[in-house]
């Protein structure tokens, strides 16, 4: 349900065998992208006002598959812009605060026993969402940093020697405060 863009995956100079894959976003068709996308940056200029190049750039983010660092002061309206995002891609948001206490697990999630079945069941964490809000990312442990960075990396978690796969779309949206907060 959280498609709103289609996209085809282009290895142009790729070898065929696949070995080397690039993936080069093409839009099947470019007019039809292009209303779309234009589309998403009005819906959430319409939850928040007068941050167009913000979210120009979260959205080329988005499109790149990639992620996004937002560097302001407090009360500006970071946490608004990520749920405007979620709401208008009919995705799964979610807002982690990064405090020097959070722990990989509190992101990832945990198998927990379950004597029922005799095994063990993997029970994702919040970072499992189509829209992450990563706020204050620089306030906690690199060990946390670290089990973030791999989800943004590879698109999975590894639990327990388990991959697991994140949902698609995915984007962490990152915040920090500048340096005299």
């Amino acid at each position: 349900p959280c498609v709103i863009f289609s996209f085809m995956v282009n290895p142009a100079g790729a070898p065929k065998d696949g070995a080397h894959e690039f993936p080069v976003l093409v839009p099947p068709d470019r007019a039809a992208a292009q209303v779309k996308i234009q589309a998403l940056i009005a819906n959430v200029e319409a939850a928040i006002i007068g941050k167009r190049e913000t979210v120009k750039q979260i959205v080329v983010g988005l499109l790149a598959k990639g992620h996004v660092l937002i560097e302001d002061v407090p009360g500006v309206g970071k946490t608004t812009l990520a749920r405007a995002l979620a709401k208008s891609l009919d995705c799964v948001f979610h807002r982690l605060q990064f405090t020097p206490d959070l722990l990989p697990s509190d992101l990832l999630g945990v198998s927990i026993y379950e004597q029922t079945s005799n095994s063990f069941k993997f029970h994702p964490g919040p970072l499992f969402a189509n829209v992450i809000l990563a706020d204050e990312i620089n306030r906690t442990t690199p060990r946390t940093q670290s089990a973030l960075l791999e989800a943004m990396n590879d698109f999975q978690v590894s639990i327990d020697g388990v991959t697991h796969a994140l949902p698609n779309p995915f984007i962490v949206l990152a915040t920090q405060n500048p340096i005299e907060y």
